[in-house]
């Protein structure tokens, strides 16, 4: 590479606005050599350029693979907990209720094996009332009157309803008696009482009801629902 000897002179070049690199060869004698110097300077400049972009490329696309990846690290632990807590309130629920049903099962297979014991303690003493056997009637009737109270403390409540107006859900009527001053479906008399447990009939009273007489006011038969 030779130098120039003659040094280029940049007022003119600069002052050309339309065409400085035309203007910039023909001022400089060694125009080769300018030319070579640019093409170097644009390569240099271009590989800086390059070099810059890719390194910022690189490392925005190991950032965004890093958050990424926290991202679904977090969401699938999240995702885990979610499930996890619902599994436990699910468990914790379904063990609570099969041990209430099983209780519950247990004491209503017990009650339903006590029914038949209950009828005869009542057939008992009714025979006892009606042969005029009194000490044979008192001790039949304290033994009914634990056992039944036995089972009021288990939860046993004791369909008795004499007088009162009849439950579809907790009363079967076998017959009518004609009754005009008793209210129209009122239970007259019970043949074999009933028994339930909380809100479960265990057994319907067997009743008959009245028939021949008024309606029931509605007043009466809201407060009674």
């Amino acid at each position: 590479m030779t130098q120039n000897s003659e040094p280029l002179n940049w007022g003119d070049v600069m002052n050309n606005e339309e065409k400085p690199v035309e203007a910039a060869q023909e001022a400089a004698p060694q125009g080769d050599l300018i030319e070579e110097a640019q093409t170097i300077v644009a390569e240099a400049a271009e590989a800086m350029e390059e070099s810059s972009e890719l390194d910022a490329e690189a490392l925005a696309a190991a950032a965004a693979e890093a958050l990424s990846k926290a991202k679904a690290e977090a969401a699938e632990w999240q995702d885990k907990y979610v499930r996890l807590h619902a599994e436990w309130d699910t468990y914790r629920r379904r063990t609570n209720e099969q041990r209430a049903a099983e209780k519950q099962r247990a004491t209503e297979k017990l009650v339903t094996n006590l029914l038949p014991v209950l009828d005869d303690f009542e057939r008992t003493i009714s025979y006892a009332e009606a042969n005029g056997e009194t000490g044979l009637l008192d001790g039949v009737r304290a033994v009914s009157n634990k056992l039944i109270d036995t089972l009021k403390k288990d939860g046993v409540e004791i369909l008795d309803p004499v007088g009162q107006p009849l439950n579809a859900l907790e009363h079967q009527a076998v017959a009518v008696v004609d009754d005009p001053e008793q209210f129209e479906e009122t239970v007259a008399q019970v043949y074999q009482k009933g028994y339930k447990m909380g809100s479960k009939v265990l057994r319907s009273a067997m009743v008959t009801v009245t028939t021949g007489g008024p309606k029931r006011p509605k007043e009466e038969q809201a407060d009674e629902e």
